[in-house]
C-alpha cells in the first residue's frame, strides 16, 4: 500500500505544479494581445502629438531669431572736384550775330535755306500728302468765296460736286445735289446787290476748310450794306470739288 499511496502523492503534486505553470502564463499572453489590439485612431494621435511637438519646438528656434536692417551706405561725396552742373533756367541766352558784311549775309542765307529744305526733308510722306492736301483744299474754298463775292452763279457752282451735301450741324440735312444749289443761290445772286464774304479765322487740315467768316449783303443799293452776319461753315473736299458743306448755327 506504501507504493500506491507515493504514487498518488506524486500525481497530485505534479498536476498542482502544472497548474500553478498555467496560471501564471495567462496574464502575461493577455497583456501582449492588449498591447497589439490598440486602435489605430490612437496611434495616429499618438504620431500627430508628436508632430506638434516638433513643430512648436521649431517655431520657438525661429521666433528667437532677431531681424537685422540693411544698412544704407551714404554716398560718397567728392568736394575737391568743382560742380559742373546745370540749373534749369539759369543760363542766359546769347544774342545772334548779326552779319558784318555782303559775304556773312549770303552765308547766313544759305544757311537758313539748308535749314529749310531739310525741315521739309525731315517731313514723312504722310506729312508732306496732308499738307499737299491741305494746299489743295484752300485754293478750292478760296476760288468759291471769290466766285460768291462777284455773285458768278457759273463758277461758284464749277467748285461743287453733282451730289454735293448741305447739312444743318450736327447732321440736319438741308438739300442735296447741283440743281437744289442753283435753285437757291441762283435766286440770291439775283435778287441781292452785292455779296461779300471775308473770313474772319480759318482752319484747314487736309480735306476740311472751317471758315469763321463776315457776311455782308445789299439788297437795294449795291453802297449801302444792310444786313451783315457772321457764319461758320465746314467744307470737305475730295477731288478738287466740294462734296459737303455743314453750316453752324
Amino acid at each position: 500500500m506504501k507504493p500506491l499511496s507515493i504514487i498518488l502523492a506524486s500525481l497530485i503534486t505534479t498536476v498542482a505544479l502544472i497548474t500553478y505553470a498555467a496560471d501564471q502564463t495567462e496574464p502575461e499572453q493577455k497583456e501582449a494581445q492588449s498591447s497589439e489590439q490598440v486602435p489605430v485612431s490612437a496611434q495616429k494621435q499618438s504620431t500627430e502629438e508628436e508632430k506638434a511637438t516638433t513643430q512648436a519646438t521649431t517655431d520657438d528656434k525661429v521666433n528667437t531669431l532677431e531681424y537685422k536692417a540693411p544698412e544704407i551706405k551714404k554716398p560718397v561725396i567728392d568736394n575737391t572736384k568743382p560742380d559742373d552742373s546745370k540749373v534749369l533756367g539759369n543760363e542766359q541766352s546769347k544774342p545772334a550775330e548779326q552779319p558784318k558784311n555782303k559775304v556773312e549775309k549770303a552765308v547766313a542765307v544759305a544757311e537758313a535755306e539748308k535749314a529749310v529744305t531739310q525741315a521739309k526733308e525731315a517731313l514723312t510722306v504722310k506729312q508732306q500728302t496732308k499738307a499737299k492736301q491741305s494746299r489743295e483744299s484752300l485754293a478750292v474754298v478760296e476760288q468759291l468765296v471769290k466766285a460768291y463775292n462777284a455773285r458768278n452763279i457759273e463758277e461758284f457752282l464749277r467748285v461743287y460736286d453733282e451730289d454735293v451735301e448741305f447739312y444743318i450741324f450736327p447732321n440736319e440735312l438741308l438739300f442735296k445735289g447741283k440743281e437744289k444749289l442753283i435753285a437757291r443761290y441762283g435766286l440770291m445772286f439775283k435778287k441781292l446787290k452785292c455779296i461779300h464774304s471775308s473770313p474772319i479765322k480759318r482752319i484747314v487740315h487736309g480735306d476740311i476748310v472751317i471758315d469763321h467768316e463776315l457776311s455782308e449783303t445789299c439788297s437795294t443799293d449795291e453802297n449801302v450794306i444792310d444786313k451783315r452776319s457772321e457764319l461758320i461753315s465746314s467744307y470737305q473736299i475730295k477731288d478738287g470739288k466740294i462734296v459737303r458743306v455743314l453750316f453752324f448755327r
